[in-house]
């Protein structure tokens, strides 16, 4: 199975990295330098040294939160959305697999009890109020 990548036009509204994809051999990385949210994976050998390192202060406009999905355990499918609200896509993502939410919507529905979902979205979270409207 390959990346699969949901567009509207030219933006890309989702990433799905199966788990066969999202955890091969050394660092890939899914996002290009201009996305929101970078997202990358590590796969390395006992003792491979990664160098220390501190982050610089950057200043960074950010005008769409983005969010990364990681499935641990279970299922989910993941339906996307374009910018009129229509539903254009949808997958059942499992364990190991990566989604990143770009832009448009997106909506969930758990297939399996004792799904266990990390979400990651750049900050700072403003409240539900500014940062989202329901479809």
């Amino acid at each position: 199975m390959t990346i699969k990548e949901v567009k509207e036009g030219d933006s890309v509204l989702a990433r799905y990295i199966p788990a066969s994809e999202a955890w091969r051999d050394g660092l890939n990385f899914f996002s290009p330098d201009e996305d929101y949210v970078q997202v990358g994976s590590w796969c390395y050998e006992e003792g491979k040294q990664l160098l220390a390192h501190q982050h610089n202060r950057v200043e960074r406009t950010v005008p769409w939160t983005q969010e990364v999905l990681y499935i641990r355990q279970g299922r989910v499918r993941v339906k996307i959305y374009n910018s009129q609200s229509e539903l254009v896509d949808q997958w059942d993502a499992v364990s190991g697999d990566i989604v990143i939410l770009l832009r448009g919507g997106h909506g969930y529905e758990i297939l399996e009890n004792g799904t266990q979902v990390l979400e990651v979205k750049n900050g700072p979270y403003v409240g539900a109020e500014k940062d989202r409207r329901r479809l």
